[in-house]
């Protein structure tokens, strides 16, 4: 109850604080993708049911472009304003300012044993397995093999990580990868 009230706090004094620079990524968005700006794609939640996640669009739905991310695509990926519209899903009650990246279904749905126990924490904007794999696209690119690398390298990885945060989370642990987050995206070099 405690997280959720923290939550939703946050995500309003967040919402008040960058709306401008929210409606001037979307805008960006609109003009770039030719589309309404906004992404929606079904997720695995909390207890493994599925619900929408909002985002930027950062890919133009034009075939000619074979699926690339555009210039400002880019640009809103490198600083996550492609992330800013999960703040509604954070008020709707469906996520969490730190958790478990949300997944695409036959993933998270489809843990079994001690790992099932990440489906009992709602998914997050940030955690320290997306801090940590925040370039996951340029690592994927050089592989051979970038589903089966994923499949047996990386997601395991992030299944290990939030699993060490399911058993150590604290207040004050979601304050400090907050605090990572906002560094990174600030601060970061390149």
């Amino acid at each position: 109850m405690a997280k959720r009230f923290f939550d939703s706090i946050i995500a309003i004094f967040i919402l008040l604080l960058f709306l401008w620079m929210i409606l001037f990524a979307w805008l960006l968005a609109v003009i770039d993708t030719k589309t309404n700006g906004i992404f929606v794609q079904e997720r695995i939640g909390q207890y493994g049911e599925i619900f929408k996640i909002y985002k930027l669009r950062t890919i133009p739905i034009d075939t000619s472009t074979g699926g690339s991310i555009s210039k400002i695509g880019r640009m809103l990926r490198k600083y996550k304003l492609d992330e800013l519209p999960q703040l509604f899903n954070v008020l709707k009650g469906e996520m969490s300012l730190v958790g478990p990246r949300p997944d695409l279904p036959g993933y998270y749905d489809l843990l079994e044993g001690e790992n099932r126990k990440l489906l009992e924490l709602k998914p997050g904007l940030t955690c320290l397995a997306s801090l940590k794999y925040s370039n996951e696209e340029s690592i994927l690119i050089q592989q051979e093999f970038p589903l089966l690398y994923n499949d047996q390298i990386i997601f395991p990885d992030k299944v290990q990580l939030n699993l060490d945060y399911y058993y150590c989370r604290s207040f004050f642990g979601d304050v400090a990868i907050i605090v990572k987050t906002a560094w990174f995206i600030f601060f970061r070099k390149g």
